[in-house]
């Protein structure tokens, strides 16, 4: 039994993150799953054939599964995702969020309304 606590024990006892302006989070996994399942719902309002929408889409249920994956233990879905700490990942995962609404509102998978001069893009 004390095995299986010490990871929600040492959890809590962590006060800080140490990375400045960054604060701890209290529940960072139930915030961070939803912020990964509000993000899957958005995407559904770009079509499926942008490469945006397959990127972020692929890279969020991956996400997703690991932190459900967890079962709550954070310094599991850390060491799993790589990214650094939670709130770390809660914060990218929210800045996601915003910008599928800015993609959204750019339409940027609809075709250039003028054209690329040649070799622009080599």
């Amino acid at each position: 039994m004390l095995r299986l606590s010490r990871p929600l024990f040492q959890h809590a006892l962590r006060t800080t993150t140490g990375v400045t302006g960054l604060a701890r989070h209290s529940n960072p996994l139930p915030a961070l799953e939803d912020t990964f399942r509000s993000t899957l719902s958005r995407l559904a309002n770009i079509p499926e054939s942008s490469v945006y929408r397959q990127s972020v889409q692929a890279l969020t249920e991956r996400k997703l599964d690991i932190v459900q994956k967890a079962s709550g233990d954070v310094d599991a879905a850390e060491k799993a995702l790589d990214e650094g700490q939670i709130e770390e990942v809660l914060g990218v995962a929210q800045d996601e969020l915003i910008l599928i609404g800015k993609m959204i509102d750019w339409k940027a998978w609809e075709p250039l309304e003028e054209h690329h001069q040649p070799g622009q893009w080599q």
